[in-house]
């Protein structure tokens, strides 16, 4: 299988086998180029989209360990 190699902003050469399927569906979605202003607005959906997710995720935990503001007092003053 070919490397697919792709050169970011700052030099960076990032050297991969396969594309994710994320990868693979925004490639299609966006084969053709985007404004500057269009790609970074993409960008900041997908950064809050998953900015979102951990959110929930973190609030779930919260809620199933029953835990409360007494318990971030609680593990900021553990030695």
């Amino acid at each position: 299988m070919p490397l697919v190699e792709f050169k970011e902003k700052n030099s960076t050469i990032i050297k991969s086998r396969t594309l994710s399927n994320v990868q693979m569906e925004l490639i299609k979605l966006y084969s053709t180029d985007l404004e500057y202003d269009d790609l970074m607005e993409v960008k900041k959906k997908l950064a809050n989209h998953f900015a979102q997710k951990a959110i929930n995720e973190a609030d779930n935990i919260w809620d199933q360990k029953e835990m409360s503001a007494d318990t971030i007092e609680d593990w900021l003053n553990e030695n």
